[in-house]
């Protein structure tokens, strides 16, 4: 259901002399940009004296475990889900994409991988289009998109009525196989050939996905992708300093900077509207 709703609230734009069946999709978090995209958000609201460092905490250790080792777990999911419809719950969906475009300039812009930003661009100058597929809220994730140029987002869709988000989510999140649902609902609607087609992620909650095309690529990999990508024959690109420290700390800082950064920013979201 999440693949599907997914693929529904995208809007493509072709470029000048496209190759129709042919895209390329990139996950976020780590592939496309150093770190949680939800992170860098909340940092946003931090530095507008949004929330404090006590809100962050609370609810951060059961959306951690889902993070980082229970991800396909209903519990943990149900969990990571509860903190999403936080995030958005009574939040002016105008408000959200104006937040989401100056954090994008102040906090994001200069921790996009210049070198997955260029394999972007290459399926561009090829004129393929090429779309971000992360279980970040689709509205944030158009935000990145639309900065970085390209055709647009695959991202968790929250419901809204009359312009608010009601605090429920239009299928779930977007993440594991429903990125693969996504994807695959997506090239039926713009009849792609996903044997054409290329994608790529740093971890291997995204192997479905992965597994769905005729080309993926690892990009600084978890080591259980690294693994699968070496036995398969798929290219590996680490656009990290340090990699062997890079290995061991990045997953745990990238599962505590979303818990934080999902919490702190429904926090602080909810208590900025209900002032106003």
């Amino acid at each position: 259901m999440a693949g599907e709703v997914a693929a529904a609230a995208a809007v493509a734009t072709l470029p000048a002399d496209p190759d129709l069946q042919a895209a390329a999709f990139f996950d976020v978090d780590n592939t496309m940009m150093r770190g949680a995209s939800i992170y860098h958000f909340a940092r946003g609201l931090a530095t507008r004296g949004m929330f404090t460092s006590s809100d962050l905490m609370k609810f951060a250790v059961g959306q951690a475990v889902f993070r980082l080792r229970g991800n396909e777990n209903p519990e943990h999911i149900a969990v990571a889900r509860e903190t999403a419809l936080a995030f958005v719950a009574g939040s002016k969906v105008e408000d959200v994409v104006r937040l989401g475009e100056e954090i994008y300039d102040e906090e994001m812009s200069d921790r996009i991988w210049s070198g997955t930003r260029a394999l972007a661009q290459s399926h561009l100058d090829a004129g393929q289009r090429v779309w971000l597929v992360t279980a970040t809220p689709v509205e944030l994730a158009r935000v990145i998109a639309q900065r970085l140029g390209l055709t647009g987002a695959l991202g968790t869709v929250a419901e809204s009525r009359d312009g608010v988000y009601t605090g429920s989510l239009v299928g779930d999140l977007l993440h594991g196989p429903a990125k693969a649902e996504a994807v695959r609902a997506l090239a039926r609607r713009e009849g792609l050939d996903l044997t054409r087609c290329t994608a790529y992620s740093d971890s291997a909650n995204d192997l479905p996905m992965l597994s769905l095309v005729g080309h993926a690529v690892a990009i600084n990999p978890d080591s259980e992708l690294r693994e699968h990508a070496k036995k398969h024959g798929w290219p590996i690109r680490d656009y990290r300093t340090g990699r062997k420290a890079t290995l061991t700390a990045l997953p745990i800082a990238a599962g505590l900077g979303a818990v934080a950064g999902g919490i702190a920013a429904g926090i602080a979201l909810r208590r900025h509207y209900r002032s106003t």
